[in-house]
């Protein structure tokens, strides 16, 4: 969560994924227009118009050298897609985000997260992402999808990451629990099909073989995403893969690495493997201290100056608007909302936004508490989903200065206590401790004859899973071991 963000009225951007025509337009732009054609006026206006909202929903703009090279790489490979004949013609933006995504719109934006182009481990498999993104537009995939389906995934308002994940896009009680609350931009995603993901891969190594990159990129870069899924899912200690990510909204990455391969076939071309690592040295990598960090079980924004701890079970998700608390006892989202003094007139208004516009929804039960010095007004309601009850609590903090923050919980009917050890951990951070919060970055070694994987790994600025995550940010299998005189990448703490 920025402090920028965070502390402005809550609301969600209507984004989307790559090729997603925004918005609830009356036309699709791009629709009618053939496969591999110029990008149109209309679609130059749409990307226009939602880029600073896309750009803020994701953490902002990072510049610099760094932003520099991935604009470089990217505008060369999207030139070959027969979108525009200049490389300028397509604005490229690097995501100040720690979620893997990257995606495109109509009109030539691409945009891609720091955090992806940090699992990379070459240019190609940049080159390869940004390839399959603008393959998406290029085959004007948004105008092929149903109108319908657009203004059924792009409606947000108020509290709409929770309202919609938690109780249902269309009803907002319509539904119980049912995933992890994500990134906002990342929540509206529309998915496409297989078809249409395969021939974006396609489309994807044809310019990577036009680009003079080596083809088989795709594939490595899909087995990094596959691997960072299982690993992730494994650290959060859940059993599967679903997690909020590039590869989430383009489903499956393992089953398309075979694919990719035979795509590839006997091709080559540069990978320009020490150029991107080079490049991409000292690159931040994790949560930004901006937005607040996750720490194991804790969620600290030295900026806010406030923290509170998750339960135990339970793994939570950061972005620039919100912290998701996800369990399978219950889903919780931190964040904030206009304020003007009456905390409990707030926790009414954010029970107005839970349940939409089609569905008025009040606190049946509201009382006032102090919670480690601050004023806190919690609110309850038990509602029918439609299967079931459900318990729906919002607690507020008084944080002094005209700035209020809460928790807004939906628990099976009867388990909203899951929560109280949250709840009761929300406090205010002195700035000895703010200052504590150290940002983690990308730093590139050269291994020596006596480095192992497990020597490198035990650098990384972690305290689980340092093998693990060595592995994967560099592409090693189980197997792999290092090679001396060889660069690999390892995760540091670094001001």
């Amino acid at each position: 969560m920025s402090a920028r963000t965070f502390t402005q009225s809550m609301r969600v951007a209507l984004a989307g994924s790559a090729a997603l025509a925004l918005g609830a337009c009356a036309t699709v732009p791009g629709a009618g227009v053939a496969a591999g054609s110029p990008i149109t006026q209309a679609e130059a206006q749409q990307g226009a118009q939602y880029h600073q909202q896309l750009v803020g929903e994701f953490g902002g703009a990072m510049t610099g050298p760094q932003a520099d090279y991935v604009e470089r790489v990217t505008q060369n490979v999207a030139v070959q897609s027969g979108l525009a004949t200049r490389p300028d013609a397509f604005e490229v933006t690097l995501l100040n985000s720690s979620v893997n995504n990257a995606f495109a719109v109509p009109g030539g934006y691409v945009y891609i997260t720091r955090q992806l182009v940090g699992l990379m481990n070459n240019e190609a498999e940049l080159a390869a992402v940004m390839g399959h993104e603008v393959g998406h537009v290029a085959a004007r995939h948004s105008a092929r999808r149903e109108a319908a389906a657009q203004r059924n995934q792009l409606g947000g308002l108020g509290i709409a990451i929770l309202s919609q994940v938690l109780l249902g896009g269309n009803n907002p009680l319509g539904q119980q629990i049912s995933q992890a609350a994500v990134q906002g931009s990342q929540l509206l995603t529309l998915k496409f099909s297989r078809t249409q993901e395969l021939e974006a891969d396609q489309l994807g190594v044809q310019y990577l073989n036009g680009a003079g990159y080596d083809p088989r990129a795709m594939a490595t870069l899909l087995q990094s995403l596959a691997a960072q899924n299982t690993l992730d899912a494994s650290l959060m200690g859940r059993g599967n893969a679903t997690i909020p990510a590039w590869a989430s909204t383009h489903p499956d990455p393992a089953s398309r690495v075979q694919n990719a391969l035979q795509l590839a076939g006997a091709g080559t071309g540069v990978t320009n493997r020490e150029t991107f690592l080079q490049r991409i040295d000292g690159l931040m990598y994790g949560d930004d201290p901006a937005q607040g960090v996750i720490e194991g079980q804790q969620f600290i924004h030295p900026e806010l100056r406030l923290s509170f701890t998750a339960p135990t079970g339970f793994y939570m998700i950061n972005s620039t608007t919100a912290v998701s608390v996800n369990g399978d006892a219950g889903r919780a989202q931190f964040s904030t909302g206009p304020y003007n003094g009456n905390l409990e007139a707030y926790v009414r208004s954010v029970f107005q936004a839970l349940g939409g516009q089609q569905q008025q929804l009040a606190p049946q039960t509201l009382q006032r508490s102090t919670v480690n010095g601050l004023a806190t007004v919690i609110g309850g309601a038990r509602v029918n989903n439609g299967q079931q009850e459900v318990d729906v609590t919002v607690v507020a903090y008084d944080f002094g200065g005209g700035k209020a923050y809460h928790f807004a919980a939906i628990t099976p009917a009867g388990q909203a206590a899951v929560f109280n050890p949250m709840f009761n951990s929300v406090r205010q951070i002195t700035s000895q401790e703010a200052a504590q919060v150290v940002p983690r970055a990308i730093d590139v070694v050269t291994a020596a004859r006596s480095d192992t994987v497990a020597t490198l790994a035990r650098r990384m600025a972690y305290t689980d899973g340092q093998e693990a995550r060595f592995r994967v940010l560099n592409g090693l299998s189980g197997t792999d071991t290092v090679v001396p005189g060889q660069q690999y990448k390892i995760v540091v703490r670094s001001r």
